[in-house]
This record gives C-alpha cells, sequence and structure tokens, in this order.
C-alpha cells in the first residue's frame, strides 16, 4: 500500500494505529479506552484516514460496523505497519529494557485490596515510567473490547484463547467462632455436619470439600447455608458473628485465629487451594511493561503472607 506523502498534518501512523485498535476493539469508543482518547478524537482520526485514502473503510450503522473491502485490505497493512513501527520505537529507544506506558489490570476485589497491594506497590515503584490503572473488580473482562492488559484470577482458568501464568496458589480451612462451636472438640470429624454454615457462593453452595494432609481419604460435608454470598469479607465477618462455619482463604483470617476471634476446624484438613494466574489475551507482541509486571508478580507472590508456591505443571 502507498501511503500519501500529505495528510493535513495528521501522524499518518497514529491514524493507522487509531483505525487498527477500532477494528480489534469492535466499537469506536473501546478504541478509545484503548488510547486513551475521547470516542470525538477516534472518530475524527478514522474521518481524517479515509480522507487520506478517498476511500471508505468502515460502514457505520447504529447497531454494528462493518469493514469494507477496501477496509479489509487496509487493516491487514496497518497492523505489519503499527507492529513495525512499535517494535522500531521500543528498539531504538530501549524500551525492551526500560518498561513504560500505561497498564490496565483487572484484579478480584478482596484478593486485590489486600494480597495484591504490596507487590502493586512494589512494582510502580521500581517502574517509575509505568502508569497503572488498578480495576478492583469480580468479573471476566472482555480483554480487546475494554482493552485490558491483562488479569489476575484466583481459581481454575479454562479459557483457550487467554494466556495463563501460574503465580501462587491460596490454601483454604474452614472456620467458625468459638460461640458456634462451644465446648465441642475441633477436631471431631461429626462437627461441620452439626453447624450452620455461610456459603462463598463462588466456590461453594451446598457441599464442602475438607482434604486430608495426610493423603487419606477426602471429608464431604453437606450443608444448607444460612448465608450465601460471594463476597470474602461478607463471609469473615459473617462468620466472626457466629452465623455459621465457612470456608475461606487461609490469609483471610490468620489475624483472627491468632487473637482467638475464630477457630480452626479439623487442623489436620484443608479444602483444596486455589491457584492464582495471571491471564492475558494471546498476542504476537507483548510490551515491555506487561512483561516486566509479569515477572514482578512471578517474584513476589508466592512468597506473600498466605500464598504458597504452586505445584510443578503435570507431566
Amino acid at each position: 500500500m502507498t501511503i500519501p506523502t500529505s495528510a493535513a498534518g495528521a501522524d499518518r501512523i497514529d491514524l493507522l494505529r487509531t483505525f487498527v485498535r477500532i477494528v480489534e476493539s469492535g466499537s469506536l469508543s473501546a478504541a478509545a479506552v484503548q488510547l486513551g482518547t475521547t470516542q470525538p478524537t477516534v472518530s475524527r482520526r478514522l474521518q481524517a484516514l479515509e480522507r487520506l485514502f478517498g476511500l471508505q473503510l468502515l460502514k457505520r450503522s447504529t447497531h454494528r460496523m462493518t469493514l469494507t473491502d477496501d477496509g479489509e485490505r487496509c487493516f491487514v497493512h496497518a497492523q505489519s505497519l503499527v507492529a513495525d513501527w512499535e517494535a522500531i520505537q521500543a528498539d531504538l529507544r530501549g524500551e525492551v529494557d526500560v518498561p513504560r506506558g500505561r497498564l490496565r489490570v483487572v484484579v478480584p476485589h478482596a484478593f486485590g485490596q489486600a494480597q495484591l497491594l504490596e507487590p502493586m506497590l512494589q512494582f510502580l515503584a521500581r517502574y517509575p515510567q509505568v502508569t497503572l490503572e488498578w480495576m478492583l473488580e469480580d468479573r471476566h473482562p472482555d480483554f480487546i473490547a475494554e482493552g485490558i492488559d491483562c488479569a489476575i484470577r484466583v481459581g481454575a482458568v479454562d479459557a483457550p484463547h487467554l494466556v495463563a501464568v501460574p503465580l501462587a496458589e491460596v490454601p483454604r480451612i474452614a472456620v467458625a467462632a468459638p460461640s458456634l462451636v462451644g465446648t465441642a472438640d475441633v477436631r471431631d470429624p461429626a462437627l461441620p455436619g452439626t453447624l450452620p454454615w455461610i456459603a462463598l457462593t463462588t466456590y461453594y453452595r451446598e457441599r464442602v470439600t475438607l482434604l486430608a494432609a495426610d493423603g487419606g481419604p477426602a471429608l464431604q460435608v453437606d450443608i444448607q447455608p444460612r448465608l450465601l454470598t460471594d463476597n470474602l469479607f461478607v463471609v469473615r465477618q459473617a462468620a466472626l458473628a457466629g452465623l455459621g462455619a465457612a470456608v475461606v482463604s487461609a490469609w483471610l483470617v490468620s489475624d483472627e485465629l491468632r487473637t482467638g476471634r475464630l477457630l480452626r476446624l479439623l487442623p489436620e484438613r484443608e479444602a483444596p487451594p486455589l491457584p492464582v494466574h495471571l491471564v492475558y489475551p494471546s498476542a504476537r507482541q507483548i510490551p515491555s511493561r506487561l512483561r516486566a509486571f509479569i515477572d514482578a508478580m512471578k517474584a513476589c507472590l508466592p512468597h506473600t503472607h498466605g500464598m504458597r508456591i504452586p505445584p510443578p505443571p503435570p507431566r
């Protein structure tokens, strides 16, 4: 493709980059989020690119946007040109070794407030040229449409279109308030089945599994919850109030166990641990800021209080 030499003062690479983001994200508004600008600016850039070539690149209607035949050909060339230009910039400016720019990360609400806060602050202190957008949300984002660079997920990852990097695992234990247990023996395997429960609906509702430390048979406890919630902090507060027993991440209740405000049920058993992954969409090129963030999380998280090193992958 031959690009005209005049673009009314516009940066032609920026116009092509904007066009690529529009197509990849599926909308002008999503492209604006990815580029850190406004939708009117993205619209003006698209119009400038179409004037530059004297072609209509996108067909726009109220509900959808599709590429024209010329737009299809332009997109293929633009993707290649933008990638090559960004690679040249990274090489000549040393950006491969000096991470910079905006990084948008989605993390679980409770986990992001507690366990990930210190590793995040250490990362920003180490890389002063990186700007981090730290989003506390208990959902799975649309990485492309929302311009998300990566997310940290607690629990299994089953998404073939994502790269999942193991970071750590979260031990989980059963706890209850002393007022709920009374004089019962917390080591009695029959005790959990006699107690009211609080269900963390993200991971369990009607049954709790507790694994033996020595590899013996698992204990299955059928429960009828008094309270069901998807929030870890609500589970902790309800357990402290004596509403019911609960399975929680060990890090969440370490202070309460130490002071005796909560008791651990069946101390020789744990619920199945939860894996922690950093996930990001498959891409031809990973920005240096994302590579640096991945490396920082891999180094910090397994050694954070209440975390464990993840087991090696099965051979």
